[in-house]
């Protein structure tokens, strides 16, 4: 998850569409001026616009996917960090001006600006993180999101066997669809083990305060929490510090905590950038949405490997797990979106 959503853009943000006024000159195929790409041998120039480090979790995981294809020889990669949401357009347009030919970031916080800035480079892919849907006018403007609902579902399964108390803590950044639908689909996992579990949710209105975090998480435990969801950082540093488990989220922090984070649902952006990659070489990048690529399904989320908790986790629920997975990748079980907030129960 990213940090540039304001408070001011979460009311109605959820699935509105924006006006393509600004993009009427667009035509409705793929990108035109991407010519014979199939056929080049240089790497596709490709660049990418976070607002926080690199290494902050959601963030860090595009910057790894486009790592590994510059390893690949598939991409040249260049990227700028701690953008602020003011500059962000301005580091759009000049990096279209340098002729890159993709550019990815995130636009949470500038979604009408940025496909306004798309509009005016036609031949030229974006890839962009965010709550909105493509626009079909704005032909060479993409969107995705980490739908890692699938993966979050496991984890619920895991730590619903490990919670003694039957009382779950959840701490989150903002009540908003990336983070509501994960939280659903991993109350829904919990209660597969034990439909009588209560929750303890709570959003600390910021992206990034992991003491603020780590405070909601010491008040959740003292409320009888003994499994923490960790959405934000903070909140397995307090479950560390109390003898409580917790669960990660998009990355796997366990060698950090190897006595505390029990499972973790990780992200992989590989195979929504290989898909862009792939369109933009042949030509025919289009607007679409590209969040399916983060289905387990797709090899875009997956449960992190149990590690120091080997032969901790009960058996019956290892089974539940291995059984919903297999049916989630062959397409016989479905785990809910609900974007909707979820509330404490």
């Amino acid at each position: 998850m990213n940090n540039l959503k304001t408070t001011s853009q979460l009311s109605g943000m959820t699935r509105r569409r924006l006006l393509a006024t600004s993009a009427a000159a667009l035509t409705m195929t793929g990108i035109v001026g991407l010519p014979g790409r199939a056929l080049a041998a240089e790497p596709l120039k490709v660049a990418g616009i976070y607002t926080v480090p690199v290494e902050q979790q959601w963030v860090s995981r595009i910057h790894k996917a486009a790592e590994t294809a510059q390893g690949r020889g598939d991409i040249e990669y260049t990227y700028s960090e701690n953008v602020s949401n003011t500059d962000y357009t301005r580091v759009m347009r000049e990096y279209a001006e340098q002729g890159y030919q993709l550019i990815i970031g995130e636009v949470f916080g500038v979604e009408q600006e940025a496909r306004e800035v798309a509009a005016d480079y036609p031949n030229i892919a974006f890839l962009m993180g965010s709550s909105f849907k493509q626009d079909d006018a704005l032909a060479n403007f993409s969107v995705f999101d980490n739908y890692i609902q699938d993966a979050s579902y496991l984890s619920g399964i895991i730590a619903g066997s490990l919670t003694k108390a039957g009382n779950i803590g959840m701490v989150g950044g903002f009540p908003i669809p990336e983070v509501n639908r994960l939280m659903h689909a991993f109350m829904a996992g919990a209660r597969e083990i034990n439909p009588d579990i209560t929750f303890q949710v709570s959003f600390i209105g910021s992206w990034f305060d992991p003491p603020k975090a780590k405070e909601t998480a010491f008040a959740m435990i003292e409320q009888g929490a003994d499994v923490l969801y960790a959405e934000r950082f903070g909140v397995s540093d307090a479950a560390q510090e109390r003898g409580v488990l917790a669960i990660g989220n998009v990355i796997d922090t366990q060698s950090d905590y190897p006595d505390t984070v029990a499972a973790s649902a990780l992200w992989h952006f590989e195979p929504t950038l290989d898909k862009a990659i792939a369109e933009v070489q042949a030509g025919s990048f289009t607007a679409a949405d590209y969040g399916v690529y983060s289905f387990m399904s797709e090899g875009g989320s997956s449960l992190a490997p149990l590690g120091t908790f080997e032969g901790k986790v009960p058996e019956d629920a290892l089974a539940l797990v291995a059984e919903r997975e297999a049916a989630i990748k062959d397409g016989s079980f479905s785990v809910e979106i609900n974007d909707e907030e979820p509330r404490s129960s």
